[in-house]
This record gives C-alpha cells, structure tokens and sequence, in this order.
C-alpha cells in the first residue's frame, strides 16, 4: 500500500511539473498561432471600443470568439479606456499581445509591444461635426420608400442574412430603405475587411491623377530592382497578379495572418516575398499586395504627415464620409488590405462616388476613365477587375457569368470583405447596395439575390 501511495504522489509530482514546464513554455515562447490570436483579440476589440464605442466583452463574445478558430475561446482581454489600449492573451497572461488607439487612425497592432512609437504615430483627431438635416448625401437625413415589397425584402432574415449589421440601399442617388441588426444603428461604424482594397485602390487613383503614380511603373521598390520582381508593374498589383509568393488562408498561422499580427511592418513583410509566377499571368488574391499599394501611394506624397491625412484629405473630406477610419500598422503604413471603419452612409457613399465615375459634386476626384478601368476584367482572370474589385458576386467567383444568368446586369460589380461584407453597385440601374454584417462564408449566404429582388422592386 505504502509503494501505491509513493507511485501515486510520484506520477502526480510529473504531472504538476509536466504542467508547470508546458505554461513556462507557453509563457516565455509562446507559439505562433497563440500569438496571431491574441493580437487578433486584441486589434478587433480595439478598434470596435475605441471606434466604434462598443462593449469589449460583447465585441469578444459575439465578434472574437463566436465564429473564430476554437482556441479563441481561451482568450481574455483587458481594456485601458485611459491609456487606450487592449491586451489580449491566452487565459489572460499566455501570448500576451497590445493594439493601441491613436487620434485620427484607429487601433494598430503592436507586435513588439512598443506602445510609445505606435502611439506616436497619429493625426489630429476631426471635429464631430452636428448630423446634417438634409437629404443624404449632402445629409444623413433618409426618405425612406414606402414601397411594401422593400420593406418585405429587407424585414426578411433570409433575404439580409444571418447575422445582417446594416443594409443600406441606395437609388438615383439617393438613400430609399435602410436595416440594421440589433444594437447597430446608422451612426455605428462597421469594419469593412477587405473592401478596403477597393477603397485603397481608388486612394491610388488620387495619386494617379495627380500625376505622383502610373499604372505603368516598374520598379516599385529598391529590393526589387536586382532581380525578376523589377518587371512587376503597379497595374499587376492592382490586378493581383505580381507573382509573388502570399498564402491568404486565414485557417492558422499564414503569410496573411502573419502580417496582420505578428509584423510591426507589414509592407516591409510582403515586400520581402519571392517571385513564385510569371508576372501578370497568375491571379493569386493577395492582402499584402494591398498593404504594399499603401506604401507606394504614401512614399509617392513624399511627406509622411501628409500622406496619413490624404486619405481625409483626398477622399473622406471631399465625399463627406465623417465617420471612416482608415487604421495603421504599428509603422504607419495605412492597412490597406482590411481595416476601414465607416458606416453604412458613409460605406454607401463611396460606393455611389464609384457609380458616378470617381465624380462628386461635380468634382473629379479619380481621373476621368479610372473607374471603368478599375471594372475591367483582370489579365489573368475573369472574376476580378484591374483595380482592386470583383465582378463576380460572392459564391460565384469561380463560375463566370453566374451573376448574370441569376438576372443581375452585366454592369454589376462588387466590393467584398470577409464575414459577408459587401457593396453592390450596378450602373445601368442606377443602384447601390451595401450589406454589411457578421456572416461567415460558411453560412453560405448570397447577397445577390437581395440584390436582384430590390433591383426589380425599385424599377
């Protein structure tokens, strides 16, 4: 019995230090995939408490933790209202990972954990100026369609999907019905994941007007220009097909979720990368593509304080979208693959200043033809334009013409994001659609048909 009770408090003795040396493992070297979902954790609730002044465990629970990776569920955050900032980690302590407010840009990740040189990287913040009384655009002020078939379509959760954060249609210029999910209203700015591109792309068209850019320049980066990559152009960026070496899948530890959490400078990260294609033969979606059209467009203004304010300056300023936020990596490089914040009114703005053609209010804000090119057909594939967007619907990516034979327009294209983001825009009826929400891929949603039925509703 005495030998039992030895051989029991033995194996129990292992079993504690076994524990022990697996949490001073996870302490002092933590692996990568506990370090990507805690800088996750912590940029997601960053952003939405400090943007969009939501409550840190609701953003946790329902945005971090409910659609994600399962070992999101052992990660806790702390937020420091005063300091502005969010620190995430595995039970708490584990992997410990900081995102950090700034005035003007939002919450960046802050992967060396060097809050001080984050933070100083900022803008001042815009005044908050009253809800204008007038009709949206030049407003916020909505007249909303009495049409019973409208209100039909957007009152059905099949037709808005699971999960559905804002919808807002527009018609002839004008805003006609609206939806938003519970606990979301018209003054909540919602992240627009990779819709941002779009966006990123059109602020490369500022550059492109100004004469600061060509589509046709080569050479884009000093590393490059020894070797296969100098042939790249910033057509084939735009275009997605650089040939170069990016993995975007978002299951684990990958080039894209690398980057987004794990690197101080993302650009410098996807610059680094090998050619593994031909240029301008091989469509490979890529977020660090993206990330590196932000640092082109900013060393093309040359002066860094005023590269972090052109995207106020340039484009949310002219086009009235008061609420966007266009965040940083910890460098300064605007993420331009994935973190606009903006409202469904100001979402919808940007995607009727694409419907005019780069116009507003009579100005020409993108050079004239710059859109239609955006809209072209990419060399190396017929699902995605020249300029950073789709023309095929989500779902139908890799079956051509499927929008089109559901009944929508050959004119339609789209902006997409991850977890159901979208914005319609189809000239030909003078219609644009945003659906903004919490929507994973899995869940099999397609906005197209919303899409379709208030097309046909509004005719």
């Amino acid at each position: 019995m005495r030998i039992a009770v030895k051989i029991i408090k033995w194996l129990l003795g292992l079993v504690v230090l076994a524990i022990a040396a697996l949490f001073t493992w996870l302490y002092v070297a933590p692996p990568e995939l506990i370090r990507v979902g805690s800088g996750y954790s912590a940029k997601i609730v960053c952003s939405n408490v400090f943007i969009a002044g939501r409550d840190p465990n609701e953003v946790l629970a329902i945005d971090v933790q409910a659609p994600g990776h399962p070992l999101l569920r052992l990660m806790k955050v702390s937020v420091d209202k005063n300091r502005g900032t969010v620190s995430a980690g595995l039970l708490g302590f584990l992997g410990k990972s900081v995102a950090v407010a700034r005035a003007g840009l939002g919450c960046a990740s802050v992967p060396d954990g060097d809050v001080g040189k984050a933070r100083r990287t900022s803008i001042p913040a815009e005044a908050s100026a009253a809800t204008k009384g007038d009709l949206w655009p030049e407003g916020d002020r909505v007249d909303a369609s009495q049409n019973p078939e409208i209100n039909k379509i957007l009152d059905g959760a099949a037709m808005t999907g699971i999960g559905m954060r804002a919808v807002v249609v527009v018609k002839n210029g004008r805003i006609v019905a609206e939806r938003y999910g519970e606990g979301f209203s018209a003054k909540t700015p919602l992240l627009g994941w990779s819709m941002t591109k779009t966006v990123n792309a059109a602020l490369v068209g500022t550059l492109v007007k100004d004469g600061k850019m060509a589509v046709t320049n080569q050479g884009l980066f000093g590393s490059w220009k020894a070797d296969g990559r100098a042939a790249i152009s910033l057509a084939d960026m735009m275009a997605m097909s650089s040939g170069l070496e990016f993995n975007e899948d978002y299951g684990d530890v990958a080039d894209v979720t690398r980057m987004l959490y794990l690197e101080p400078d993302m650009a410098g990260f996807a610059e680094a990368k090998p050619l593994t294609g031909d240029v301008g033969k091989v469509f490979s979606y890529s977020s660090g593509t993206a990330v590196m059209l932000s640092r082109l467009w900013q060393d093309a203004i040359g002066d860094k304080d005023k590269a972090l304010m052109w995207p106020r300056t340039a484009l949310f300023g002219p086009l009235g979208m008061q609420s966007a936020v266009l965040e940083t990596d910890e460098e300064g490089t605007f993420v331009g693959s994935s973190y606009l914040y903006a409202t469904g009114h100001d979402w919808a703005r940007f995607g009727q200043f694409l419907l005019q053609g780069g116009v507003w209010n009579g100005n020409q804000i993108l050079p004239a033809g710059f859109v239609d090119w955006m809209r072209e057909p990419a060399p190396a594939s017929k699902v995605y334009g020249k300029g950073q967007l789709w023309i095929e619907a989500p779902g139908d990516e890799g079956n051509p013409g499927a929008g089109v034979a559901a009944g929508l327009p050959n004119d339609t294209y789209w902006m997409e994001g991850h977890d159901g983001q979208t914005v319609a825009i189809i000239p030909s009826e003078q219609l644009v659609v945003v659906r903004l929400g919490l929507t994973p891929a899995k869940l099999g949603y397609r906005p197209q048909v919303m899409v379709g039925a208030l097309m046909k509703a509004l005719r």
